[in-house]
């Protein structure tokens, strides 16, 4: 594997800004309009949040991802993609290195709306 550099500084203030939280993906479904981009229901424990990620070709079953919990990105605006609105990012590791993707995810269960950070 070739290392990406590391990004440059950013201050704690700035970290701080971003609210990533734990949420159990309760359904996986398909977006007609895109050949990469898969619809996700993730509970956040208040409340629920539709977020699209492209993991339809990173995966031979995106569907395996359904009842697993992972960490997202929930402050960001909603955003339309292929005809749907995305309320949020799906925070996994490895694409941005070119590497088939795997969830960030906690060691063990925790409450969905659980903050990371």
């Amino acid at each position: 594997m070739e290392y990406a550099p590391i990004k440059e500084e950013i201050t704690f203030e700035l970290f701080e800004k971003l609210d990533i939280r734990v949420g159990t993906i309760t359904k996986v479904e398909e977006v007609e309009k895109s050949k990469k981009l898969m619809k996700l229901t993730v509970d956040f424990g208040d409340h629920t949040r539709s977020i699209l990620a492209g993991i339809k070709q990173e995966r031979d079953n995106p569907n395996e991802i359904q009842g697993k919990q992972a960490l997202f990105i929930v402050n960001l605006p909603e955003r339309k993609m292929a005809g749907e609105l995305s309320q949020g990012m799906l925070f996994d590791i490895g694409y941005a290195d070119n590497l088939t993707p795997c969830l960030a995810t906690p060691e063990f269960p925790m409450p969905d709306g659980c903050r990371a950070g």
